[in-house]
């Protein structure tokens, strides 16, 4: 396995067209999102943020007005080059998990670094607090195959039921991760849910695989090895 409790978590090469189970939380597990607000800043950040071609800040962007944005929206979709492409994220309170493929060279580290730095500004500004948001280093594991690759989305996507967050026929009701992208049409522009769906074929299988493993998940025994934990 790309990974062990033993093995230091980065002490991992990031290789074009790789995929990747990436997670961090807050410092000291401290709260990272305390209401919608942050929540969907969070989306905003990964969409924006996966792009490698633009230099702007998303603050900056924010500032300009709507036909600007628009403008800039436009040349995006036309001229957007992605250093990553998202399969499956969840936002939890204290930390997030993103399951994404490398598309060139340093992508990962480069959209983490911008993503995590922009959001750590953003929280401290509202909550009027200075100081790192994240742990110094995300965590991250390579995904070896087709099998760890589903089992991990699934672990993903159960995350907010196995932290007792919500209850397990709650799941497609939580805003904060992409299974509801995989239960009907993707709400988010940036989630390739292709890769998945047609692994397991299809909306209704992908939904039963990841049911099925729901209550024995939350003992957290027989994929703890394939994945990083919470």
């Amino acid at each position: 396995m790309g990974y062990s409790r033993d093995m230091p978590l980065r002490n991992i090469v990031f290789a074009n067209n790789e995929i990747y189970h990436v997670l961090n939380r807050g410092v000291a597990s401290s709260p990272i999102c305390h209401s919608p607000t942050y929540y969907k800043r969070l989306l905003k950040l990964i969409d924006f943020y996966r792009f490698a071609n633009f230099s702007v800040s998303f603050s900056r962007y924010n500032g300009l007005s709507v036909e600007e944005r628009n403008k800039f929206d436009k040349r995006l979709e036309e001229e957007g080059v992605p250093q990553v492409e998202i399969y499956a994220y969840c936002f939890m309170p204290n930390h997030f998990h993103i399951l994404l493929k490398q598309l060139l060279d340093n992508g990962i580290v480069k959209f983490m670094s911008k993503f995590q730095d922009s959001y750590g500004k953003y929280f401290n500004l509202i909550n009027n607090r200075s100081g790192p948001l994240f742990q110094s280093r995300f965590k991250a594991v390579r995904i070896e195959n087709d099998e760890q690759f589903l089992h991990v989305s699934r672990y993903i996507h159960l995350n907010p039921s196995s932290s007792f967050l919500v209850k397990i026929h709650d799941l497609p009701l939580f805003k904060w991760s992409s299974f509801v992208d995989y239960l009907r049409n993707p709400q988010s522009t940036f989630i390739n849910t292709k890769f998945i769906l047609d692994l397991i074929g299809g909306r209704d299988k992908y939904q039963q695989f990841v049911f099925d493993q729901a209550e024995y998940q939350r003992q957290l025994h027989k994929i703890k090895h394939l994945v990083l934990e919470s």
